[in-house]
């Protein structure tokens, strides 16, 4: 009876033991903050470009980080007046592609960014224009917007990203390779800089297949490409055309309307927005307004240090790529985006995008809750013994004996 009272005994203590054990593995595994800490680590953070001063970081991080850190919901009402007005002025849903019927033949066409410098439409160009608008008529529940931050790497937001009905993405991103555990591989719109077919594909003057290979990653989307805003972009827009056709690639090629990226322009002036030209973050972002029911951003960040976790950054999630031009104004565009953030017309998403569960309390919730209950119930067998040792073979307790066993169970 002894051996069996002491075997008893060591096996409470160690199951006891074991639940804390397995307790502490499975609550530090995946266990996020319920809010980024804002206020630590802010000196020094070099969260805002190297360009500005250097008594205004902390103040601009710290305004940022806490604006964007106070819970999101939805507003439908400002989310409403604010598509109203967007689309009023932009018409994006008819306007933001050039097509037969919004620019027809014989028409001209003006460079969004030379003015002066109108171009006509003849037959050989028209029949380069999109038949139909694919947007008529179409408008989807839930978009992702994924810009090219470095924010996005080990971000884990694939899967969340590929979730929404209707994707875009900026500047022919690779998807491959691991990106897609940060950033997914659905595209239905995918912009495409001419400056990048310059760069990464010589202008497709030479080798052409490298260029169409790239877009097995898109599969059949949408590929935007701003063929008007300047002359030497309609040349490399259309060979990219061209060659899609000429290699039978799945992708579909549509130009931006300058027209539309003119109202685009004066629309965000109107709001406040100085800059020289919009990035093509803020014009997916804006079509996307007037596109989707509920506007999901991923990838925007445009400060060089993780806001939660205060590390540095990469330009991209996929290199340090600077850009050479200083025409866009990528922290006063995140301004106003983060506004429409917190008043609820569109969603911001910065950080991981890995499954969330409640903060880990300050002392070990389970073992509180569960020990002291375990231990009572063992102190009463304890008595039980105690009291019945005349009629069972069993070593004795002393109080302090006691008491000690129940602290080490409780401390578990």
């Amino acid at each position: 009876m002894r051996g069996l009272f002491s075997f008893m005994l060591t096996l409470s203590i160690l199951g006891t033991v074991m639940t804390a054990l397995v307790w502490y593995f499975f609550s530090n595994r995946n266990v996020q903050p319920g809010r980024p800490p804002y206020r630590s680590h802010i000196m020094n953070s070099g969260l805002v470009p190297s360009g500005t001063c250097k008594g205004c970081r902390d103040t601009v991080t710290e305004k940022v980080v806490e604006r964007y850190s106070h819970s999101w919901r939805k507003q439908e009402d400002k989310f409403r007046n604010f598509r109203s007005l967007l689309s009023n002025r932009c018409h994006g849903l008819t306007k933001a592609m050039v097509t037969q019927a919004n620019t027809p033949l014989g028409s001209k066409v003006v460079y969004d960014g030379e003015k002066r410098k109108p171009l006509q439409v003849t037959p050989e160009l028209f029949s380069t224009f999109a038949k139909e608008n694919p947007f008529v008529n179409t408008t989807w529940d839930t978009c992702s917007v994924v810009g090219n931050g470095g924010i996005l790497a080990n971000s884990s937001c694939g899967e969340r990203i590929d979730s929404a009905q209707f994707v875009i993405r900026c500047n022919l991103p690779p998807l491959e390779n691991g990106y897609e555990r940060d950033v997914g591989n659905k595209t239905d719109l995918v912009t495409a800089n001419p400056s990048i077919l310059m760069e990464k594909y010589g202008g497709l003057q030479e080798r052409r297949r490298p260029f169409v290979e790239s877009l097995r990653s898109y599969g059949d989307s949408l590929m935007l490409l701003p063929a008007f805003s300047y002359g030497h972009n309609t040349p490399v827009s259309l060979r990219a055309l061209y060659t899609i056709q000429d290699f039978d690639s799945p992708s579909r090629p549509v130009f931006l309307n300058p027209e539309y990226l003119q109202s685009l322009a004066r629309f965000w002036q109107g709001q406040g927005l100085r800059t020289v030209r919009l990035s093509t973050g803020l014009i997916v972002a804006s079509l996307a307004l007037e596109l989707c029911a509920n506007v999901h951003l991923y990838g925007f960040w445009p400060f060089n240090e993780h806001p939660h976790r205060h590390q540095p950054l990469t330009n991209h999630y996929y290199d340090n790529r600077q850009s050479k031009k200083t025409v866009h104004a990528m922290p006063a565009e995140f301004d106003h985006l983060l506004r429409l953030h917190t008043q609820g017309v569109l969603r911001i998403h910065l950080g991981e995008c890995t499954p969330t569960t409640r903060c880990r309390p300050s002392s070990p919730l389970i073992p509180w809750v569960f020990t002291p209950v375990f231990s009572i119930c063992l102190y009463q067998f304890v008595l039980f013994v105690q009291v019945n040792r005349r009629f069972v073979s069993a070593p004795a307790f002393s109080p302090v004996s006691l008491f000690l066993v129940l602290l080490v169970l409780t401390l578990a």
